[in-house]
């Protein structure tokens, strides 16, 4: 529902609530982002709200930023890995709460995003609502650092994918949160295979949360069509900072 691909839950109640070892828990976490991707996205791409042009376009930033997060969450220790992973979730708490208008909708057209026609349409209240996105650049440049997170952290990097849109490229929330979960998919894919190769995926372990993680994507997907866009701001807000807060805390204390 909110795009975040679903690694900000599952690595902290695995590493917290059941002490698996945060990076075996980030590459569970990665395995069963793919599914959340395969599971979401195939329902907001026939639905009409992901942006595929984009979603492939960015791919280009986060699937190089991935794999140099990867091979640095190999190296650091895990403690650092925790206290990363809380400020980054703190701050896209922050700037989800932030009041925000759908200003792309009256926008007028970016020369940048004209030449790549990235801007797109959406359905609402029964009728398709064109968009124009904007700072094409700045976009860009924030998947390159939001692909080194997912690699790094494991989560899919969703967050930060979809506030770079929503913010930066201001992207109607609604296209962002589904686009975020067409991406996900890949860039997970790019930092599974560092962590596969460095045995850090148990299938025994990455098998269940998958599986749980894809049943609640479909589900996710269902209710997203009729939610509305300030609700999801906030269940995406109060999940993931309280989630900051715990991973920081024993960040901190060295429990992870």
């Amino acid at each position: 529902m909110t795009g975040l691909g679903g690694g900000v839950v599952i690595v902290p109640v695995l590493a917290l609530a059941f002490g698996v070892d945060i990076r075996y828990a980030i590459g569970a976490s990665l395995v069963s982002v793919i599914a959340t991707s395969s599971g979401a996205a195939a329902a907001f791409v026939k639905e009409g709200f992901s942006n595929i042009r984009i979603g492939m376009f960015l791919e280009i930033a986060t699937t190089l930023g991935a794999l140099v997060g990867a091979s640095l969450a190999t190296r650091l220790p895990t403690s650092v890995i925790a206290v990363v992973f809380g400020l980054v979730l703190i701050y896209s708490a922050f700037l989800s709460m932030r009041p925000h208008d759908e200003v792309a909708l009256a926008a007028k057209p970016d020369r940048l995003a004209t030449r790549l026609h990235l801007d797109g349409d959406f359905p609402s209240l029964g009728r398709l609502q064109h968009y124009h996105v904007q700072g094409v650049p700045a976009g860009f440049s924030l998947m390159a650092v939001a692909g080194a997170l997912s690699g790094l952290l494991g989560i899919g990097s969703g967050a930060v994918k979809v506030l770079a849109m929503d913010h930066a490229m201001r992207i109607p929330f609604k296209v962002s949160t589904t686009t975020s979960n067409f991406m996900i998919g890949v860039t997970a894919a790019a930092s599974a295979g560092v962590y596969l190769s460095r045995g850090y995926i148990d299938p025994g372990l990455a098998m269940p949360v998958m599986l749980g993680v894809l049943a609640g994507s479909v589900l996710g997907a269902r209710v997203l069509v009729n939610a509305h866009t300030h609700v999801l701001r906030r269940v995406f807000a109060v999940v993931i900072f309280v989630l900051a807060v715990e991973m920081l805390y024993n960040g901190f204390s060295g429990r992870l």
